[in-house]
């Protein structure tokens, strides 16, 4: 039973075996916690702010996985900030900002965030990144411009940021890796002019596009070795001496369940989940102990894909411009986010995938103007009521089963202790856990570092 009475899911405790590492055995009491903090619906749920707030007990923060192609808002004692991929941990001078191998690295965005970041006065962050990690080209963004543009009205709303095109070029085995920037001349140059030969015939043929230079490409690569050179590290190695020196470790995920590729197959192109976390940072599987999962009070979404408790016109605008933290609009597009009830149908099945040991249960403020608070608690498919998140065929023909919740009609901010919140918020964010049924040990009720409850959260 959690602190609240509330019966602790059996997924989300700990098996009682020791674990493993380098052939020797670890109890519980010696296993040191790495922490995932990832999302369960589609993005914007607050992870970043959830990061920032535990990275002042961490010594290692891991973009594990994405791209440029998302944000995270900050909010601290420096300022407001939108991080796109830098960790959300560079705020603190003890700590190590890692960018893993399993996230597509625009060199050039990177070094221009870190300049903004030192810009507005925070101290230079100590930043790694691994060198295998592979590179986001500039032709990367360009086919992915292209591609949206011969969809039209078919596309899936990319940013444009070559997100798709990077992964394909990855899983194809034609990208390029942080540490062939630093191969012999004439081997790199071979390899550009084999990739470019494909990515040529494209451009002409599907595409009607000019054509990319190879010497061109070599240059940008050389630009690329320059600015990137004093970061480059053997991430994996340096995470595996961390952890047994006992080091404090926090994962960091982009975007959030319901838009990984294999399990909501119409957004993104990285995998989204915690358990993507060792592979995207290097790590054995077993380290991770800990999967803070964030759960948004209602539903916000960007870019193309079924989203049953989605609500328009006036409705929406008005939970649009009165949500986050200065309206639901993207950290790096801008463009206004599709709004929605919470979908407890969506939301269980993302902290299912993600392996939830917490959820953090965020802009539970924002829904205080409401005398009434929608959920969708179910689907209605073909005429049948489904509580279980259905394959994406399906899902497009889901309608809502709303159930609707008193509200509470005022101002949550401020508020530290979980029993000083009004009793018909303590009732949504109780109903919310039950139908979740994984237990909500983090609420935030504001966009400050400060503004969260603690009920029931081991650090």
């Amino acid at each position: 039973m959690t602190e609240y009475g509330y019966p602790f899911n059996q997924k989300a405790g700990r098996d009682l075996f020791p674990q493993r590492r380098g052939g020797f055995q670890i109890s519980w009491e010696e296993l040191i916690m790495v922490k995932a903090i990832v999302g369960a619906n589609w993005g914007d749920e607050g992870k970043g702010k959830i990061t920032d707030m535990l990275a002042e007990n961490s010594d290692i923060i891991i973009r594990f996985q994405g791209g440029a192609n998302a944000g995270h808002t900050i909010i601290n004692n420096y300022g407001k900030f939108a991080l796109h991929t830098l960790p959300s941990g560079v705020f603190y001078d003890h700590t190590t900002s890692i960018i893993g191998n399993g996230v597509a690295l625009n060199i050039p965005v990177l070094i221009k965030e870190l300049n903004q970041v030192v810009s507005q006065g925070v101290p230079m962050p100590k930043l790694l990144v691994s060198e295998r990690a592979q590179i986001v080209m500039p032709y990367h963004i360009l086919f992915d411009q292209y591609e949206e543009e011969r969809l039209a009205g078919k596309s899936f709303g990319s940013t444009k940021s070559g997100i798709a095109p990077f992964y394909s070029d990855k899983y194809a085995k034609i990208g390029f890796q942080v540490s062939e920037l630093f191969m012999e001349e004439a081997e790199l140059k071979d390899k550009i002019e084999r990739v470019l030969t494909q990515k040529n015939v494209l451009l002409e043929h599907l595409y009607h596009k000019p054509l990319i230079d190879p010497e061109e490409t070599y240059q940008t690569l050389m630009e690329y070795k320059e600015m990137i050179s004093p970061y480059v590290c053997d991430v994996s190695l340096y995470l595996d001496k961390a952890i047994k020196e006992g080091k404090n470790i926090l994962l960091e995920g982009q975007l959030g369940t319901l838009k990984d590729p294999d399990h909501y197959p119409m957004v993104t192109s990285s995998s989204t989940l915690a358990a993507y976390g060792a592979i995207g940072a290097g790590l054995a599987p077993y380290d991770i102990q800990k999967v803070i999962t964030v759960v948004k009070a209602y539903s916000s979404a960007v870019g193309a894909g079924a989203f049953v408790s989605e609500i328009f016109g006036d409705e929406a605008q008005e939970l649009r411009i009165r949500g986050g933290d200065k309206g639901e609009f993207g950290a790096t597009t801008g463009r206004p986010r599709r709004m929605g009830w919470f979908d407890c149908v969506a939301s269980r099945y993302g902290c299912r995938l993600q392996g939830a040991t917490d959820v953090a249960f965020t802009v539970v403020d924002v829904l205080g103007y409401l005398d009434e608070i929608p959920v969708c608690v179910g689907y209605e498919i073909d005429g049948e009521i489904v509580k279980d998140f259905p394959v994406t065929a399906k899902l497009e023909k889901a309608k809502p089963v709303l159930k609707t919740l008193p509200g509470w009609k005022c101002d949550i901010r401020g508020i530290r202790n979980y029993e000083d919140l009004p009793a018909n918020c303590r009732s949504y964010i109780e109903f919310i856990e039950k139908e979740l049924g994984y237990p909500i040990t983090l609420v935030s009720n504001g966009p400050g570092r400060d503004e969260i409850i603690y009920r029931g959260f081991e650090k």
